[in-house]
């Protein structure tokens, strides 16, 4: 397939999927807006310690739903941004912050998904094959650095409170997430000069509506 005719297509594609996806607002969850980070949905998360780091691991495939998952192959790009903050249990802001992000291009020439994905270890770009590929590494934490234990509260449950979005509106969010990144290793204590810091009302509530689909869950506590 020529380049003309590749891009001919994806607009194609975009312009019928923009008749059958659901609007920006519909996409959003239709529950009633926690007040809290614990009254968010809950879901299981792998704690482990790395000597003094904690790392985690978890899901969050359900943020690629149907209509989304046939998106991904229409040659648009699709930005899937995770926020995971750290909330000591019983207060409202966080302590920490650990983020990944990943933009994910079907390369209609190639006949591959090109994903690049921006987290701690840095930014990494490859190629893969299929849907399920491109889950494995846009839609799953693995092992992902969370905190040093000297952010965390000895004796005191901590847990996590993840908001995942769907092509966020926002690039200056982006930018900051990338920024974010590139603080040296085991630096993701979070405070109010930070750009990304803020109440959990701010950060998951008032926000929403800001992306095509945004994910919100916790997990269950981890006390160091």
């Amino acid at each position: 397939m020529k380049p003309p005719l590749r891009f001919a297509l994806a607009a194609v594609v975009a312009l019928l999927l923009g008749i059958v996806l659901p609007g920006r607002a519909e996409a959003q969850e239709a529950s009633p807006e926690p007040s809290t980070a614990a009254a968010l949905p809950a879901r299981q998360a792998n704690f482990a310690w790395d000597k003094t780091r904690l790392i985690a691991s978890f899901s969050y495939r359900d943020a690629i739903d149907a209509p989304l998952t046939q998106k991904l192959s229409s040659g648009l790009p699709t930005i899937i941004a995770m926020r995971a903050y750290v909330m000591r249990q019983g207060e409202d802001t966080p302590v920490a912050l650990a983020v990944q992000s990943c933009r994910v291009v079907f390369d209609l020439w190639e006949e591959v998904y090109r994903v690049t994905v921006t987290s701690r270890g840095g930014v990494r770009d490859q190629p893969v094959l299929n849907v399920e590929g491109v889950l494995r590494q846009c839609a799953e934490a693995r092992d992902l650095p969370i905190a040093d234990k000297s952010y965390l509260r000895a004796g005191t449950p901590h847990f996590l409170a993840v908001r995942v979005d769907i092509n966020p509106v926002s690039k200056e969010m982006l930018d900051q997430m990338r920024t974010w990144v590139s603080r040296p290793t085991g630096s993701t204590g979070i405070g109010p000069s930070d750009a990304l810091f803020g109440s959990f009302v701010g950060l998951f509530v008032r926000s929403i509506g800001s992306s095509d689909r945004t994910l919100r869950f916790r997990t269950q506590t981890v006390v160091p």
